[in-house]
């Protein structure tokens, strides 16, 4: 009897396939940069000899060019852990702070949402529970395209919000926050297999605050790993099987984390800095009134652009956490 062969298997097919084209993609890259620089050399050289000022302007445009990719090919470099090439499993969790929490929540679902599409990644929403008044309570994202989660593990925290009020009719000053978790979507070579015993699954229905987008049947699925307690969820499909299906990808992603962090001793030490979600424990801090400025609190860096911040300028942010984690080794 023929045994099955290695490309039998399409999914793993396709594996090698897209990571063959990922290293075809850098080789020609490299190709193209190095291309470049000789011809830049060569203008230069030719500016020289010719005393040829006009060529100067074109020479500085062309090296800014060269620097800014030769710092994005230093980026990825950074990204060498063992899930840093894989698609992100976002969540978002309101903290405290009431209605400015839940609206500060929605925010950040907004500005992860945009540096995603500006990076050319695609978004896919998994589960999102809405507020009953204002804002939502939490949502889960995948973030599918090549060193998503390695950009995003930078994130992953307690992030504040500093602003007055739109829901103080006295125009005070709110502190609020929201919680980022960031998880690895794991390919088929990565997968665990987890023994149905160690599971207990609930159906419910899903929907929001209520009205006709109200899910009239249990599609909803929670799912709650008994050994360790994690629990997680989806309700984003009216297919049950779909349902469960995304809620397992996300179980199978919190436990290849806990297992790599086992020295921690709790289990939502994998949630990153989240041991508190209020004072004293965040990452990063956005203060929109009496003045504007991100912080890292981890990193020291500014930024007192808010409104690029929020839509979804925050490469320095996390390319300055990433420098540094690769420095503490």
């Amino acid at each position: 009897m023929q045994q099955p062969g290695f490309w039998d298997n399409p999914s793993k097919a396709q594996e090698i396939s897209t990571e063959a084209n990922s290293l075809k993609q850098k080789v020609n890259a490299y190709d193209n940069l190095a291309a470049r620089i000789e011809d830049a050399t060569v203008l230069a050289q030719m500016a020289i000899e010719e005393e040829d000022m006009s060529l100067v302007k074109e020479i500085q445009q062309d090296v800014e060019a060269i620097s800014e990719e030769i710092e994005k090919m230093r980026v990825q470099l950074l990204l060498s852990g063992e899930y840093d090439k894989n698609n992100a499993i976002l969540d978002l969790h309101v903290g405290v702070g009431g209605t400015d929490a839940q609206d500060w929540t929605e925010m950040l679902l907004r500005m992860y949402t945009r540096w995603a599409e500006k990076k050319g990644y695609k978004v896919e929403t998994v589960d999102i529970l809405p507020a009953d008044d204002y804002g939502i309570k939490s949502a889960t994202l995948r973030i599918q395209g090549e060193y998503a989660y390695g950009y995003l593990k930078a994130e992953k925290g307690i992030h504040r919000l500093v602003r007055i009020s739109p829901f103080n009719a006295n125009g005070k000053r709110q502190t609020s926050f929201a919680s980022v978790e960031v998880l690895p979507e794991l390919t088929q070579s990565q997968d665990i297999s987890i023994r149905p015993e160690d599971l207990r699954v609930d159906t419910y229905r899903s929907g929001g605050a209520g009205g006709q987008h109200v899910n009239k049947t249990e599609s909803a699925i929670r799912i709650t790993h008994l050994p360790t307690g994690i629990v997680v969820q989806c309700q984003n499909q009216r297919s049950q099987h779909y349902n469960k299906e995304e809620a397992m990808k996300m179980l199978k992603s919190k436990l290849v984390e806990l297992k790599d962090r086992a020295h921690k001793e709790r289990v939502e030490d994998l949630t990153g800095e989240q041991k508190d979600m209020g004072w004293g424990s965040q990452i990063r801090s956005y203060t929109f009134q009496p003045y504007t400025m991100v912080k890292d609190h981890r990193t020291k860096v500014e930024n007192t652009n808010v409104n690029a911040v929020m839509d979804g300028d925050i490469d320095s942010f996390i390319i300055a956490y990433l420098k540094e984690e690769a420095q503490a080794v």
